[in-house]
């Protein structure tokens, strides 16, 4: 890519009172290295009682990447993995020919109530995962190198980076970090991947030439080397290898052919997924 290209997140409201901030998918970036979904919930104060449960639902050709900020989550799919996600940690599932899985608040969060705050991406599997078996690794952050670098405090969830490289096994080569800068601090990305973009959760950046306000994302130009914190921000850097090929997202599917996507409606429609042991709620297919 020559030039850096800015995308503002369509908003929107997946029930619950839960309000995403969707920067992957778009019509001027469908995708990021492996990335084709981003993201940003929250953040939300949830009272005692509220519920910020995501139901039961399916997804094929992806591997889910959960990261929160603040608040905390538990994970439950169809291969009978229970756990809990706390801010710094890292939950990754590869759906492959198919998974069900639900995020829910904790029982503590429904009695307490709590400050909910995070951000859910996708990562198109290579080809010749598609169709594997499905899996979920969950990575502490305490497991998760973290560095200081040019006046900023860097945690590497996923890739090779800044000299240390992240345990996370992820499908293809993917890069993932989050970054605390201190304002006026010109950060140089050490990190050599094909395609690199930088999210923008608070406070505000300046790269390229260009001002790049919280809430916002830069897909890099390859030759974009540095960004430069306007104010105290917190940034996170992603990207890795180009696809392998075009990519089909509709719903909660991924895959290189409409018809596997169509296959998977089927499926889904019939009740032919697994499910998640104790959990009955079933979401139709949506209209469009």
């Amino acid at each position: 890519m020559s030039q850096t290209i800015l995308i503002e997140p369509r908003i929107h409201d997946i029930g619950g009172g839960l309000i995403v901030r969707r920067a992957l998918p778009h019509l001027r970036a469908r995708a990021v290295g492996p990335f084709v979904f981003l993201d940003e919930f929250g953040p939300l104060d949830v009272a005692p009682g509220g519920g910020t449960d995501v139901r039961p639902h399916p997804h094929i050709g992806l591997a889910t990447v959960t990261y929160l900020m603040a608040g905390e989550m538990v994970h439950r799919d169809s291969l009978g993995t229970v756990q809990a996600i706390r801010p710094g940690d890292i939950n990754l599932m590869s759906a492959g020919r198919g998974i069900v899985h639900s995020e829910r608040g904790s029982a503590q969060a429904k009695a307490e109530g709590q400050y909910l705050h995070g951000l859910q991406t996708w990562l198109a599997l290579p080809q010749d995962q598609a169709e594997s078996a499905p899996w979920f690794r969950h990575y502490p952050g305490s497991s998760l190198p973290r560095v200081q670098h040019d006046g900023a405090s860097l945690h590497v969830l996923m890739g090779r980076a800044f000299g240390v490289e992240s345990p996370v096994q992820a499908p293809s080569p993917t890069l993932y970090v989050w970054m605390d800068v201190s304002a006026g601090s010109r950060v140089s990305l050490q990190a050599d991947y094909a395609e690199r973009a930088l999210y923008v959760v608070s406070g505000g950046i300046e790269v390229d030439g260009q001002a790049v306000p919280a809430n916002e994302l830069a897909v890099l130009a390859a030759q974009a080397d540095s960004f430069t914190a306007v104010v105290d921000s917190r940034v996170v850097l992603l990207g890795g290898d180009a696809l392998d090929g075009p990519r089909h997202l509709w719903w909660n599917f991924v895959a290189s052919s409409r018809e596997r996507i169509e296959q998977a409606k089927q499926d889904w429609a019939a009740q032919r997924f697994p499910s998640v042991p104790d959990e009955t709620e079933f979401i139709p297919l949506p209209e469009h």
